[in-house]
């Protein structure tokens, strides 16, 4: 089994829950968790007895609060600084993004739970799922304007497809 850092995975009576587990940073999201989250969709594309997935967020105050923008490794948030030779580089998708399209593609149902905080990349990654549970407690922000940047993760392509 995979082990994982700042998710929890789980599967029982066919059903397999992904947690985002960063619950003291309100699960925000790092390119760590980005890679672990892709690798348990592989992972539920991969065993036949799961039938459906569940994604939520570890605690009661956010499903993922956005983008960490304090890496506790220092540093760049997301960019490396290397060059690339064509814009079809995988390292120039963002990760959200690369999180976004990986969801779309899984072959199972997914449900998103969503717990509390969804704002940024923590809405966009709700966008393709075939399902969103809300509690009393969600609160969704897309934040992108009012940060001076342009949506992620695809939002601009799935956001009409789901609203109109």
């Amino acid at each position: 089994m995979t082990e994982f850092t700042q998710i929890q995975y789980d599967v029982d009576d066919g059903i397999a829950t992904v947690t985002m587990h960063r619950p003291e940073k309100m699960n925000t999201f790092t390119n760590v968790m980005m890679r672990e989250m892709c690798a348990a969709f592989d992972l539920v594309d991969a065993d036949d007895d799961v039938r459906a997935v569940i994604v939520t967020g570890s605690g009661d105050r956010a499903f993922c609060a956005g983008a960490d923008l304090t890496p506790d490794a220092g540093g760049d948030v997301f960019a490396s600084r290397s060059q690339v030779g064509s814009l079809s580089d995988e390292r120039v998708r963002d990760s959200g993004g690369r999180l976004t399209l990986r969801i779309f593609q899984c072959t199972k149902p997914v449900i998103g739970a969503i717990n509390g905080a969804a704002v940024g990349i923590g809405a966009t990654m709700q966008l393709p799922m075939d399902f969103r549970l809300a509690s009393d407690t969600a609160r969704f922000g897309f934040v992108f304007a009012r940060r001076g940047i342009v949506p992620e993760a695809a939002s601009s392509w799935f956001l009409p497809r789901l609203v109109g």
